[in-house]
């Protein structure tokens, strides 16, 4: 767990899985032999032998009176293809509760996006039934990427994730599609950024003079920072993410806005910098 003050906004990190893979299994470019060229990846972000260092977590914001969960991970007991996502036993809820947000306290959900490991615990499993996991919340997602969800469901790569994951909040009327700019409050807001799915969003906060933004998985890795064209195997459109990608990059260099990465382990934030050409996360 970690947590951040924005002003008066605080962000918390709550760790649903962390550990190193092979960076084919993210970003097909990035061999360990081009990701221990970039020296500064070392040690926060690379292992020893080249793998990347990645987590999933979710992010709570609390603003105004209010949580807002940001991503909500892979879930438990859910048919995935990807063996170590599958039929999960883990204890998010616990360590959710333990850090001082149990599930009932959540006000709104935001799914940067609507892929496997953002949207797992939208539901849980009670009684043979998917059900809303966060019942005083409404969950907010982009309407431009629902719409092109539903008009092409996807369960070859992952398994029945909007199924089990997003169609019964949808069923439980607690979903909000909302546009790509939306406003949450005058703190936190979407900011567009797409390309790795139709409608992908960032989330904005800015409080008391200061910023930061989230970047869902606009970038999957700091490594992508320096090698902007390296491209998930996910991207939905690979061009319009790395035109993505640079127009982010090159918005908050140098500037007081904090990065705070949703599949970034530790120190999880930082400063875009430029670098050459390219950019590093300064942290």
């Amino acid at each position: 767990m970690a947590d951040w003050q924005i002003g008066d906004v605080k962000i918390t990190k709550v760790i649903e899985e962390d550990s190193p893979v092979p960076g084919k299994f993210v970003l097909p470019d990035a061999t360990p032999e081009k990701l221990l060229e970039i020296d500064w990846l070392s040690p926060n972000f690379i292992t020893d032998r080249g793998w990347l260092k990645m987590s999933i977590h979710a992010l709570i914001i609390e603003t105004q009176g209010v949580k807002i969960m940001v991503d909500t991970c892979l879930g438990n007991d859910k048919e995935r293809t990807t063996e170590a996502w599958a039929m999960r036993k883990g204890s998010f809820l616990e360590d959710l509760a333990a850090a001082g947000h149990p599930r009932e306290s959540i006000d709104y959900v935001i799914c940067t996006h609507l892929h496997v490991d953002h949207v797992g615990w939208n539901t849980m499993l009670v009684d043979g039934e998917w059900v809303p996991t966060f019942p005083n919340a409404r969950y907010l997602f982009g309407k431009k990427e629902w719409e092109a969800w539903e008009k092409e469901p996807d369960t070859e790569h992952f398994g029945p994730v909007l199924e089990d994951s997003v169609q019964p909040v949808i069923d439980a009327g607690l979903a909000d599609l909302v546009p790509c700019d939306h406003r949450v409050n005058d703190e936190v807001w979407f900011e567009p950024t797409h390309g790795h799915t139709a409608g992908h969003i960032s989330v904005r906060i800015s409080s008391g003079g200061e910023d930061a933004v989230i970047t869902g998985d606009m970038t999957h890795h700091p490594c992508q920072l320096a090698r902007p064209e390296w491209s998930c195997f996910a991207d939905y459109d690979p061009p319009k993410a790395i035109d993505t990608r640079w127009d982010f990059y090159a918005k908050y260099v140098d500037k007081p806005v904090l990065v705070i990465g949703t599949h970034f382990s530790p120190p999880t934030a930082g400063y875009i910098v430029a670098d050459g050409e390219r950019y590093k996360l300064k942290c």
